[in-house]
């Protein structure tokens, strides 16, 4: 229901819902109230609820999350360590922004050739686990409409 408000512009019945799903252990529903947060769409602009949302969401999992902490870390000048677990943790989740900002990351020197290798395979692990016959034939499915 949150994203049907959300999409019909109806963004504090979005706020609604998600906090709601949230407040039930829902991970997308903190990940979609950190957008709300920081956009200002249905609620005043807090980046302290932000983070807390988007902190909830990557330790349930959410991929985007975890790369946009770690956007988060390099904005506030924080440690590149942090910056780079969370990137690390999105790519081994499939996240393939995470893996890309990973490669400018050890472009920069700032990962080493060995923990860019590891996050390479964990990437492709995640990506291999998501594949399936019926995945992959509802795709053919859907590119023919």
């Amino acid at each position: 229901l949150g994203v049907r408000c959300y999409s019909e512009g109806d963004f504090r019945g979005a706020f609604k819902h998600y906090e709601k799903a949230a407040e039930l252990g829902n991970v997308d529903a903190h990940y979609h109230l950190s957008l709300l947060y920081l956009m200002g769409e249905g609620v005043e602009k807090d980046e302290e609820k932000r983070a807390y949302h988007l902190e909830e969401a990557a330790i349930g999992g959410h991929p985007e999350a975890r790369y946009h902490l770690a956007a988060i870390e390099q904005q506030n000048g924080r440690e590149v360590e942090r910056r780079v677990k969370h990137l690390i943790i999105g790519a081994n989740l499939g996240y393939s922004q995470s893996i890309q900002a990973l490669k400018t990351c050890y472009k920069d020197g700032l990962v080493s050739k060995a923990d860019f290798a590891t996050a390479l395979r964990g990437h492709q692990a995640a990506v291999d686990a998501t594949k399936s016959p019926q995945r992959e034939a509802g795709e053919k499915a859907l590119a023919q409409f």
